[in-house]
Parts: structure tokens; sequence; C-alpha cells
């Protein structure tokens, strides 16, 4: 059977704003744990070739050049955008959960257990309707860690202001929204596809309620998350993060659109381009999935009776 959060009598919280709470505790685990890491992505990712030898030698020269704290470069925006972007993310997956078992009960299956292609599709779209709010704040977060020193931008209000004079609302502050949605689609799908049939088959295997979860085990099926996440949509994070580092006004820059970006990226480094900065983004994923899932499960437990 299918074991799902449960739904008690609640007269302070709906499920659904539980939901929210929970994940936005795992979006603000995931951001502390994981920036020192993604800026290291963000820089293999957006620099010119031959700009650093690897992973190592990124790091040592942003110790070097910029000091300890450079890791932390403009956690403000991640650490409010990614709570409210995980906190979309869980809210719509825990609904839709609920949606599939019901409709599965409603047509004939007595424990409305979910298939695995709903599991996948009920990531998808919550991948879809966080990607109006991560697509934003990825671009402002990306500006924030590449920029040079003295700084571009005062912070991420003055970096929005910026954006939106220079390159336009949807143009500007939008940048890079398609290649968003395919790598949030795609890659949430997979993200909570992985994790649920890992809790599952732990549920049912060792008969344990989903409170009873050990956390050992989240953390273990939150660290193969992220794997399943970013072994399949990495390439469209490539190009959503060049679209987002790119010139802002039209005559300045690099690329003329999404396809360019694709042709231009093959043309300069192959198929190897399309996975630059993979190694500190799976160095960086079960660390910062593990403390997701865990934050999101702990919440969601103590929550249940509030």
């Amino acid at each position: 059977m299918t074991e799902l959060n449960a739904l008690p009598k609640d007269p302070l919280l709906s499920q659904g704003q539980k939901d929210v709470l929970s994940g936005t505790i795992g979006g603000i685990a995931q951001v502390l744990v994981g920036q020192p890491l993604d800026i290291l992505k963000v820089r293999l990712q957006t620099s010119p070739p031959g700009t650093y030898t690897g992973m190592a030698d990124c790091a040592a020269r942003i110790v070097k050049n910029e000091g300890p704290f450079a890791f932390y470069k403009g956690t403000l925006t991640p650490l409010l955008g990614v709570g409210a972007c995980v906190s979309i993310q869980f809210g719509v997956v825990e609904a839709l959960k609920r949606y599939f078992v019901q409709s599965n009960k409603n047509a004939g299956c007595l424990t409305g257990e979910l298939s695995y292609g709903q599991f996948y599709l009920a990531g998808g779209i919550a991948g879809v309707a966080n990607s109006f709010v991560a697509g934003p704040v990825e671009h402002i977060r990306i500006r924030l860690q590449t920029q040079p020193s003295p700084p571009l931008y005062r912070g991420p209000i003055d970096c929005i202001r910026q954006i939106s004079t220079q390159a336009g609302l949807f143009s500007g502050v939008y940048r890079g929204q398609l290649p968003t949605f395919a790598r949030e689609f795609h890659g949430m799908g997979m993200y909570f596809l992985t994790y649920e049939a890992l809790v599952q088959y732990k549920l049912k295997s060792c008969n344990l309620t989903r409170d009873q979860l050990p956390g050992t085990y989240a953390m273990f099926a939150g660290a193969m998350a992220g794997y399943g996440l970013w072994l399949t949509a990495y390439p469209a994070d490539i190009i959503k993060s060049k679209l987002q580092t790119d010139a802002l006004r039209k005559e300045d820059r690099r690329y003329k659109g999404l396809l360019d970006c694709v042709k231009q990226t093959y043309r300069g480094d192959g198929v190897k381009g399309f996975f630059r900065g993979l190694l500190p983004t799976l160095v960086r994923s079960p660390f910062a999935n593990a403390a997701t899932f865990v934050a999101f499960e702990f919440a969601a437990r103590n929550l249940r009776n509030v």
C-alpha cells in the first residue's frame, strides 16, 4: 500500500499549509548545505573554457582572490527564493499525491497506490509550478554569484532594478525560462520519482508507516533523488546558466537565443560542453538533497498534530 502523509483533523493548519511550511524548512536546509558547491558549479558552467583546470582550482582561486566568504556570495536571494521554490514543489507534489490516491480509488484500486508514472507526473507538474519563481530567483542569484570585484550590483533589489531597466521584465528577469521549464519538469519528475520509489520500497519491505521512516534512510533516498535529477536534467541547466549570465543589452549578447546557445556550446566543447561543472554538482547533490528531505520529513512529522 502506498504510504502517504495522513490527513488528521487540524484546527490550526490545513494539510496544504503544513506541506508548504515543511517544504520551506527543507529549502532553507538545502541552501545552507549546498550553497558553497553551487558557487563552484556556476563558476565552472559560465566561465570561458580553460579558465579553471577543475573544481579544486576553482575553489582555490575563489579563496585566494575573493576570500572564503565568497562561497556564500548572494546567499540571501537563494535563502528566500529556494525556500519559496521548495515549498511550492512539496506543496504541489503532496496535493497531487493525494489527488492521485483518490483518483485511483475511484477507478477501483482499493489502496489507491500510485504508479511510478504518477509520481513522475506529480514531480513534473510541481517543477513547472516552481519554475515561475525559480527562473527569476536563479537569474538574480547567478548574476550576484558571478559579478566581478568591485561588484556591479549592491544586492538583489539593485540587481532586479538594473536587469529590468536594461532588458525589461520578461526578456530580462525571466531570461532562460524555457530551459528552466525543461529542467524543472523532467528533473523534478525524476527527483520525486526516485525519492518516492525508494521510500515506498522501504515502507513496504519493513512494514513501516511514513512517520517511522528512519532519518538515515530519508538521507539516502534524498541523495539518490538528487542524482536522479542532475544526471538527467543537467544539460538544460547548462543552457539556462549561459543565457542568464549573458550580457543584458541585446547588442552585447553572445547568444542570439536558446538554439544559438545550444549550437555554440556544442561547437565550442562538443557533448562535454553540456556537462561542464557536473562534478561539483554531483558532490553537492547528495548533501543538499539529503538535507532537504530529512528536514522536510522531520518538519512534516512534527507538524502532523499541530
